[in-house]
């Protein structure tokens, strides 16, 4: 049983209850999750199965989108709505402040992460100092907003939605806490919602319901080759002699590579046997999926 599921978290889960929850589903020990969702947020968690669990750090690196709501007037020391409210401000501020302001974060830029993340300091969950009344000094970390926009705005209500485009590492919390203190009224992230991560995408999300339901019928179509999530990569085929030299760790060369490029790497039955890149004219394993079942 390889291959990737793309789950819609529900709120209230951890991403970790998530994989023990498909360890039940499924019979499996061998999950893993491809990148920390809050226990109050909810969308695309992509969850790898048996060798696929080989492409979790490279699946996690992908970008992310996300739908979030900003609360105005206070933040709190979780810079969400199930923290305590630390300061907070009557401040108003008008749609054009927050057209202008919320378009100001496109681009590079940096975030000093949360102390409550799962980020470790010294052998140590940074939440987990955070419950202890333990902070930290932690360091500025690069970002990249590709695309933020207003979704909608209720200012009556002092809140609006957003949508964002960026970079693994962004922490939405954070950025709606900054994007409250660059109006002068502070803020807190009141909801978010993961709407894609890399290729994996909302609309095409199951819920543990349904997944559990496929199985009881005997239906693993919900499963997604793993070489699939590497599609913007070319494809390499070898000869089954230069297959079976690099899965015993031989580097091996075959015409049409171009140094520098990740390819996927085939045998000429066409089953999935690595990420490598072209160097030096042969080929460096990055990322081994001998075992996995296409």
């Amino acid at each position: 049983m390889n291959g990737i599921i793309n789950v819609n978290k529900p709120i209230g889960f951890t991403s970790h209850d998530v994989v023990a929850r498909l360890r039940k589903i499924l019979n499996i020990r061998k999950i893993g999750h491809t990148g920390t969702l809050d226990p109050d947020a909810t969308g695309v968690l992509p969850v790898c199965v048996g060798q696929a669990t080989k492409a979790v750090e490279l699946l996690s690196a992908k970008d992310k989108q996300y739908e979030a709501q900003v609360r105005l007037g206070a933040e709190t020391d979780t810079q969400d709505a199930s923290g305590r409210i630390i300061c907070s401000s009557d401040a108003a501020v008008t749609e054009e402040e927050v057209f202008r302001i919320v378009r100001s974060f496109v681009g590079e830029g940096s975030q000093i992460p949360p102390m409550y993340s799962a980020i470790k300091q010294n052998g140590k969950k940074l939440y987990e100092l955070a419950r202890a009344g333990v902070e930290v000094e932690r360091q500025p970390r690069k970002i990249y907003i590709h695309r933020i926009e207003v979704l909608s705005m209720d200012l009556e209500n002092r809140s609006f939605s957003i949508l964002v485009d960026c970079s693994k590492g962004t922490y939405i919390r954070t950025l709606c806490q900054d994007i409250g203190r660059k109006l002068g009224c502070f803020a807190h992230m009141s909801a978010l919602c993961r709407t894609r991560s890399g290729q994996f995408d909302l609309k095409n999300a199951l819920t543990l319901e349904q997944i559990e339901d496929a199985v009881q019928h005997g239906d693993s179509s919900f499963f997604i080759p793993v070489d699939r999530v590497f599609s913007d990569m070319p494809a390499l085929y070898l000869s089954e002699r230069k297959a079976e030299k690099m899965c015993h760790g031989v580097q091996v060369s075959t015409p049409g590579m171009n140094d520098g490029v990740l390819y996927r790497v085939y045998n000429e039955k066409g089953k999935f046997l690595s990420v490598s890149r072209a160097e030096n004219g042969v080929l460096k394993l990055v990322k081994t999926f001998f075992g996995t079942e296409n």
